[in-house]
């Protein structure tokens, strides 16, 4: 199973991006420089189309997400990353993405040392099942005024996180459903363990 995807090589802890509805390998690559300055990147597109629109997995509905889909593709990307490297890897996921990353979390624990989760939703409604997240250390940062996450979701993917022995950050900002690059060096400090 193979991806389209932008490999850099570098120093540290690499980095798993993983873009938005519509985006692609490109999008995130920015990321880099805000959160882990030369670290190694794996940059995917995703392999599933929404109208022309590439994401990691499908919807039934806007904010309606199909698990089912969902649990497939994320078990094809975390074969993929294993394949391309074992790791450790800190996944970096904005919306559709952060969702993938999330559920790759709850699902492929052992693929993934930490995350940051942009614009993230709950993956899995009825709750990740038993897993270990001990360790890993996760930072989420939602807009408090994002119509499509409220915060209420947002402090259930939050507590699903901690019930599972992840060390969790958060770091809300105010704007809508995007990425607030003022708290980026908040959640780079968190990630290096200074924060």
């Amino acid at each position: 199973m193979s991806f389209e995807h932008v490999s850099l090589p570098g120093e540290g802890t690499p980095l798993l991006l993983l873009h938005g509805t519509g985006g692609d390998e490109h999008d995130l690559l920015p990321l880099r420089d805000h959160l882990a300055p030369g670290a190694p990147v794996l940059s995917p597109r995703g392999r599933v189309s929404e109208n022309g629109a590439n994401r990691f997995f499908r919807r039934l509905a806007e904010g309606v997400l199909d698990e089912d889909d969902l649990r497939a593709r994320v078990d094809e990307l975390a074969d993929f990353v294993l394949g391309v490297d074992p790791g450790p890897w800190v996944a970096a996921g904005f919306s559709n993405g952060a969702n993938t990353a999330s559920a790759m979390l709850f699902r492929r624990p052992e693929v993934l040392t930490g995350a940051v989760l942009l614009a993230a939703m709950v993956p899995f409604r009825d709750g990740p099942g038993p897993v270990d997240l001990t360790g890993r250390r996760v930072a989420v940062s939602n807009g408090r005024r994002d119509p499509l996450v409220s915060a209420a979701e947002t402090a259930t993917l939050v507590a699903q996180l901690r019930g599972c022995g992840a060390e969790v950050a958060e770091f809300p900002h105010g704007g809508g459903h995007g990425v607030d690059a003022a708290v980026l060096p908040e959640i780079r400090a968190f990630l290096s363990g200074s924060g």
